[in-house]
């Protein structure tokens, strides 16, 4: 298997909070392009690919120069999407970069690749940062191990504000760099309980007891999630550095 690192970015655009999202306008540009663009400029990728079953999608990244492995329309999580992908690539780490992390840093990309480079024990890495937005159910709050390890993914407040108010909290930033061997093995396993109650596709991981390596950025970055995300991130993208040299 070769030594290459690609990311791989899943979208599609039907989404039910945003119409269109992956598609919508942020200071000129379609998000999935503001992605696509941000990846290539991370040092430790090969290559950065959209994975998407829409043609509307494929076409706004082929006219931006980027690659596009189209995918099956059943998908139901962006994981399964690339593990499609990544199944005809030759590659030994693919990283999943959610498609409407418009904000992404390469520095952090980096950063979620070494984290998982240097754990062998790891088929799996996830970023994550300080997060102090309480009651935000679109965000994945996560706890970790005394070896920094993910113990538990939730949309709920973790750790409990209940007897200790306002305790600090991490945030799942989706920047998560898959072994490509072991991305194949867990796209094949069936949904899992809590999965299916938290809608988050890492929990399939923590139930089959196999371990997530957290790897720790300082990020301001939204997902973009709903229309007061979008107009968050229009603001923030109009006055970034890193932006301006793609634009």
């Amino acid at each position: 298997m070769s030594s290459k690192v690609v990311a791989l970015i899943p979208a599609r655009l039907e989404s039910s909070r945003l119409p269109r999202k992956a598609l919508v306008d942020i200071c000129g540009l379609p998000m999935i392009v503001h992605v696509l663009k941000r990846c290539q400029r991370a040092k430790s990728l090969d290559e950065v690919i959209v994975a998407t079953d829409n043609a509307e999608i494929r076409d706004a990244v082929e006219k931006a120069g980027g690659r596009v492995i189209m995918t099956r329309s059943d998908h139901q999580t962006g994981s399964d999407r690339i593990a499609e992908a990544a199944s005809k690539l030759d590659c030994s780490i693919v990283v999943n970069i959610q498609g409407d992390e418009a904000l992404v840093k390469p520095e952090h990309v980096d950063a979620a690749v070494r984290g998982l480079q240097a754990d062998p024990e790891a088929g799996i890495a996830l970023l994550v940062n300080p997060f102090k937005k309480y009651q935000s159910p679109s965000d994945i709050k996560v706890v970790l191990d005394e070896r920094g390890y993910v113990m538990y993914l939730s949309r709920a407040d973790i750790p409990s504000g209940a007897r200790t108010p306002q305790p600090p909290m991490l945030k799942a930033y989706h920047v998560v760099p898959f072994r490509k061997a072991f991305l194949l093995e867990y796209a094949a396993w069936p949904k899992g309980a809590l999965e299916q109650i938290e809608f988050n596709e890492y929990l399939r991981i923590l139930e089959k007891g196999r371990r997530i390596r957290a790897v720790h950025v300082d990020s301001s970055a939204v997902s973009v999630d709903t229309a007061a995300d979008l107009e968050f991130v229009r603001g923030e993208m109009a006055k970034d550095a890193l932006f301006a040299e793609y634009r």
